[in-house]
């Protein structure tokens, strides 16, 4: 198992403390640095500055919105990216919520395995440099009766093959993860009650006799350092109340689902039920320090350490953490203790 560092959301003020943990992480042997997007910064542009001021970390979109790029755009991005950093682009998708796609990007969020299905066919045929022609059920190239042509990627990237993840939360989303992707990512991924959630994954993967020999799961999980454990949650109560209970609408909210399925289903419907109340404070209490505990790093180096092997055993590749701490040198601390922590782990 290595360690990834997940920036998160650029433009919060935070940006030259972000690349400063880039760099810190690149100089500790992090495997990867991602970056996210929204509604607001976006990963490609962030990821190529990172990129341009590191020289061995890989970086990776955690993760480009299918609804914000046709695919072509997608595989020249990847291209473009893989190869201003010398062959370390990691390309991971996901289709968004129905807010943002729909709201935001103006496409509506209808089939998304089917669009997710074609959408990475397309990007690996343009990547490999084949000319793009594409008949399917959501996307058509070149598009017919007119004068479009099919052409061929002109960029060379590094790699043959730059690697595809998935953000996957749901059953069937986990199964196509299983069948096309080359990685995962999960988000408030538990040890715990991750089973069923691989199960899913290889299940897919036996759809088409897929080996899935060198498949890369890699959660995001928060890290907080610190004596108290349980004080250090409360670094984490923020982001999970507005997970569970402000992305997505009452009715569909893949977070809260999950943590559903995970066994928290009164005390999700809670949590939501105070965060779409404007209760904020009320849904950050809320949220069950034992989901907190399950999803996250918290603590002192040996009790992280004590995690790391539980998220090893689980059968995670790359362990992606999230500094939750109040300041950018602490950050920069809890990523020295990570990775302190993974070798006495003994699971590097």
């Amino acid at each position: 198992m290595r360690l990834g560092l997940n920036l998160g959301y650029w433009g919060a003020g935070n940006d030259a403390a972000n690349l400063a943990l880039a760099k810190k992480a690149d100089e500790l042997d992090y495997a990867v640095v991602w970056a996210a997007e929204a509604y607001g910064s976006d990963a490609p542009t962030v990821l190529a500055w990172v990129a341009a001021q590191t020289s061995r970390i890989d970086v990776g979109s955690a993760v480009l919105q299918i609804p914000a790029r046709t695919p072509a755009m997608t595989a020249m991005t990847a291209a473009t990216l893989d190869t201003l950093s010398g062959g370390r682009f990691r390309l991971g998708l996901g289709v968004s919520g129905p807010q943002v796609s729909e709201g935001w990007h103006g496409v509506k969020f209808a089939s998304p395995l089917g669009r997710t299905r074609e959408y990475v066919e397309i990007v690996r045929k343009a990547l490999s440099r084949q000319r793009l022609k594409y008949e399917g059920d959501h996307f058509r190239l070149p598009l017919p009766d007119g004068p479009g042509k099919a052409l061929t990627l002109t960029v060379h990237p590094v790699r043959e093959e730059i690697p595809v993840y998935l953000a996957a939360i749901g059953p069937k989303n986990l199964e196509l993860t299983g069948e096309v992707a080359d990685g995962w990512l999960p988000v408030f991924f538990s040890p715990e009650h991750a089973g069923e959630q691989l199960k899913l994954i290889r299940a897919g993967a036996e759809k088409t006799d897929r080996s899935l020999d060198g498949f890369d799961v890699v959660p995001t999980v928060p890290l907080v350092v610190g004596d108290d454990w349980k004080a250090c949650a409360d670094a984490v109560r923020g982001y999970a109340a507005l997970y569970l209970g402000g992305m997505g609408s009452r009715d569909k909210n893949f977070y809260n689902q999950l943590a559903c399925r995970m066994g928290f289903e009164a005390e999700a419907a809670d949590v939501q039920q105070k965060y779409l109340g404007r209760d904020y404070a009320g849904a950050m209490a809320a949220v069950p320090l034992e989901f907190i505990d399950a999803t996250s790093l918290l603590g002192p180096k040996e009790r992280i350490a004590e995690r790391m092997q539980a998220f090893a055993g689980a059968g995670v590749t790359t362990l992606t953490v999230a500094p939750s701490m109040p300041d950018p040198e602490s950050s920069a601390h809890a990523l020295q203790v990570a990775a302190d922590a993974i070798e006495l782990a003994g699971v590097a």
